[in-house]
């Protein structure tokens, strides 16, 4: 390994920790302030995953749910398709209180950029509010095209850009201005609720994240915004 891999490597391994130690620290008011501070849209952009979905997953599908956090999503895929759903994510603190909301489901402790299961393992895979968090966007959507079976289906849900000018404006003053002082205030950590809109600036819009996802191996790559682009959801399947 060269001077430059080690240091890659070294620096995703530095904002993995980062991140997860954030995560760790608010996990005890994460859902209370998720669905606060999104008014519960949250919620409803969840379900749209999984109805979405829903056509394509027979009682036996297996689902793996990436950055699965506290669970609502893993918890949702399960209870309205009756999938065999596995939630992983890499803070353990998130996943005790998603195994305390839901102990029939399997959540694992991992890295989302080295997930520990065999090619082809799943007819499903799902990722929610995590593919930014993420140190190289690339290298997860080709792990998780990895994991997928030949014509498997991926669903990424995530926030992106506003489509609408009027809505980007009020957005962006939510995100820089409010967001951070009321979460900071309810959480007493103000530098994870600085964190997200900056990660949001970041992260590709949505045209841009369906070309990386064709570029990474899936077809039939298509997405549809949600709340005027607020968040948006994108599906493709393993080509």
């Amino acid at each position: 390994m060269g001077l430059t891999d080690s240091g890659q490597k070294n620096s995703a391994q530095d904002h993995a920790r980062r991140v997860r130690e954030m995560f760790a620290r608010i996990s005890p008011r994460y859902d209370l302030l998720n669905h606060l501070l999104s008014a519960n849209i949250d919620t409803r952009w969840r379900r749209r995953v999984v109805r979405k979905l829903q056509p394509q997953l027979r009682s036996d599908a297996k689902v793996l749910d990436v950055g699965c956090g506290t669970g609502d999503l893993s918890v949702e895929l399960f209870e309205k398709t009756a999938a065999q759903v596995i939630g992983i994510d890499f803070c353990r603190p998130m996943l005790e209180l998603a195994q305390a909301k839901a102990p029939h489901l399997r959540f694992i402790e991992g890295d989302a950029l080295r997930l520990p299961f065999s090619d082809a393992a799943f007819d499903c895979v799902t990722v929610a509010f995590a593919l930014r968090n993420l140190a190289s966007v690339e290298q997860g959507l080709a792990e998780l095209n990895r994991v997928l079976k030949p014509g498997g289906m991926i669903a990424v849900l995530e926030f992106s850009q506003p489509t609408m000018p009027g809505i980007r404006q009020l957005v962006r003053f939510y995100y820089w201005r409010l967001l951070p002082w009321i979460g900071g205030l309810l959480s007493g950590l103000r530098s994870a609720y600085e964190y997200l809109p900056d990660s949001i600036s970041r992260f590709p819009d949505q045209q841009t994240l369906a070309s990386m996802m064709r570029a990474a191996g899936f077809a039939e790559v298509e997405f549809e915004n949600l709340s005027g682009g607020i968040a948006a959801l994108h599906t493709g399947r393993r080509g």
